[in-house]
């Protein structure tokens, strides 16, 4: 209770209020209104917002009790996801044998972010699990599918656990900032789901030209425009409050991430229509899956990491 009491003092109390406010104005505009005029409210929209509510819970408190509880965290939506992945790519029978390696490269991957170990956290994966997997595939004797077997595999890992790492690491990355690794999470997460959430609303109330129609119909120029404007609007404004960003560096990021957001929206997209399914799953009502959830933010939380890494860290470093 001490831990949550003290960081919420200062910018991420700030922060956690304008969040509330969001939620609590976009459930009034999804179930009171309706019922105030006496019509019926929008069921999707309903079950977006009840389960933003939770999902924006576990993830806050999850974040401020510890910097341990934060990173099981992350690991566990790593976990979610890639069973997720898995549960949708084609498989070789002869795979299952190999899954129990896949699934310990969770453990393994955020043993390092745990105890801060860049070198390894930075490498394990992309090299070292990139090496084993396709030895361990070879030892089940089959080749048919051999190639497109480990690349999924590899990829899926690339993604779900890789990726998402580093949101966990900047817990452990030494404060530069009273809000700490805590406000550098809270900041690249906000920043990337606001700009996911303005752009599906101003695609739903401007869009008409569409972006890239063969691989997601809803996406549209005015919906980007609108997601990317308002992303760095609120980088730029929440960047003093809770990180050691300099308006420069808040607005560079505040437009970077909206468009790696897109190009991680639409790249899970063309993974879908490649799979033949719409959402993931419906784990989350009104989402879809968690990778529906986290797409953007699979492909945003390494950008966002090595860019406070080199160029704000970096010059601390020396």
């Amino acid at each position: 209770m001490t831990t949550i009491l003290g960081t919420l003092q200062g910018g991420v109390g700030i922060v956690l209020s304008f969040i509330l406010a969001l939620l609590v104005l976009a459930t009034i505009i999804s179930e009171v209104l309706p019922r105030v005029q006496g019509r019926p409210g929008n069921a999707e929209l309903i079950a977006r917002v009840r389960a933003w509510w939770v999902m924006a819970g576990l993830f806050v408190l999850a974040v401020l009790v510890d910097k341990r509880v934060g990173i099981t965290f992350v690991m566990f939506l790593s976990y979610l996801a890639l069973k997720e992945y898995l549960s949708l790519i084609p498989q070789r029978r002869s795979d299952r044998r190999v899954l129990l390696w896949v699934y310990l490269a969770i453990p393994l991957q955020y043993l390092w972010v745990y105890t801060g170990r860049y070198g390894m956290f930075i490498i394990v994966v992309p090299v070292y699990v990139f090496l084993f997997l396709p030895f361990r595939l070879m030892l089940t004797g089959v080749t048919q599918n051999f190639l497109r077997a480990s690349s999924t595999l590899h990829w899926g890992l690339m993604l779900t656990v890789f990726a998402l790492g580093h949101l966990a690491y900047l817990l452990v990355l030494p404060p530069l900032h009273p809000a700490g690794g805590v406000g550098l999470l809270l900041y690249v997460v906000l920043v990337t789901q606001f700009g996911d959430v303005a752009q599906y609303v101003c695609g739903k109330r401007f869009g008409r030209r569409k972006i890239v129609p063969q691989v997601s119909p809803n996406k549209t120029w005015e919906g980007f425009l609108g997601g990317l404007v308002s992303a760095a609007l609120l980088a730029v404004l929440i960047a003093p409050v809770i990180t050691p960003l300099n308006r420069l560096e808040a607005l560079v990021l505040g437009l970077a991430l909206p468009i790696v957001g897109f190009i991680g929206d639409v790249t899970m997209s063309a993974v879908k229509r490649d799979l033949g399914v719409k959402d993931a799953s419906s784990l989350i009502p009104g989402h879809g899956g968690i990778l529906d959830r986290i797409d953007s933010l699979m492909f945003t939380a390494p950008v966002f990491f090595h860019f406070i890494y080199y160029f704000v860290y970096g010059p601390v470093r020396g």
